[in-house]
């Protein structure tokens, strides 16, 4: 599916956006796998494009969101003390909100379009990942080898990024592979609405969310969009889980 994606920034078998009436909601042939949608636009050059955008998005989520919550979360879980209250308030704070309802605030103020979705769903993750991260560090601070480390001397952020980070990867891998399946969706979700990916520039999401009305005469422009997405979900997911049982079984 990545290799899919990837592909798609480089080439595609039709122009995404070129706009034929001839071929209006034509069925899956030789000439268009996928076949064409309300617009005559080829749906495989439109599944490509628009599967780039989510990554894109989904990655951008994965690098504020995991970012300021690793460091957040790697802070207060080792330090603890006044700005452990200090920070996991605020992030009980944002955490109250639905990460949902929180990127839709964030939206209808910023505006809609990729990157002010990025940067919304960015914000509603932090939460997830401090919680996971403080309480792994919470759980590594009192092993021998970190109390040895004290003793001898080693810096506060040595002990963090060089000695306790490496050892909470499997979780850390897991939980960022969680993180970008549940951007997907919401990014998906919210293109479907209207407020997240804006036309011209495709997305999985804007494209169900198109192709809702033509369900009995070109079911093809729904189906393959939503079979790439579960795919791809499914396939992210998979992965996460087995990171996790390969690496993380015997903690």
């Amino acid at each position: 599916m990545v290799g899919l994606i990837i592909l798609g920034f480089f080439w595609s078998p039709y122009d995404p956006e070129a706009m034929q009436g001839s071929l209006k909601l034509s069925g899956p042939a030789l000439a268009h796998v996928f076949g064409t949608d309300q617009f005559g636009r080829d749906v495989f050059s439109r599944i490509l494009v628009g599967a780039g955008n989510t990554l894109i998005v989904a990655l951008g989520t994965i690098v504020i969101g995991g970012g300021v919550g690793i460091l957040a979360g790697a802070v207060t879980g080792y330090f603890g003390g006044w700005l452990d209250e200090i920070l996991m308030r605020v992030n009980d704070a944002l955490a109250a909100f639905p990460s949902v309802l929180l990127a839709l605030v964030i939206i209808s103020v910023w505006g809609t379009g990729k990157y002010k979705v990025m940067l919304a769903l960015g914000i509603a993750f932090i939460p997830s990942f401090a919680r996971i991260v403080r309480g792994e560090f919470l759980r590594c601070r009192e092993e021998d080898y970190i109390v040895s480390a004290r003793l001898i001397g080693v810096s506060a952020p040595r002990i963090l990024f060089v000695h306790i980070l490496p050892n909470i990867m499997p979780a850390l891998l897991s939980a960022l592979a969680i993180g970008f399946n549940n951007a997907v969706v919401q990014e998906a979700g919210m293109s479907y609405l209207g407020i997240g990916v804006q036309p011209p520039d495709a997305s999985l999401g804007l494209m169900l969310s198109e192709s809702q009305t033509y369900l009995a005469s070109g079911p093809w422009c729904a189906i393959f969009p939503g079979i790439f997405l579960i795919l791809l979900i499914l396939g992210v997911n998979m992965l996460g889980e087995g990171i996790l049982d390969r690496f993380g079984g015997g903690r």
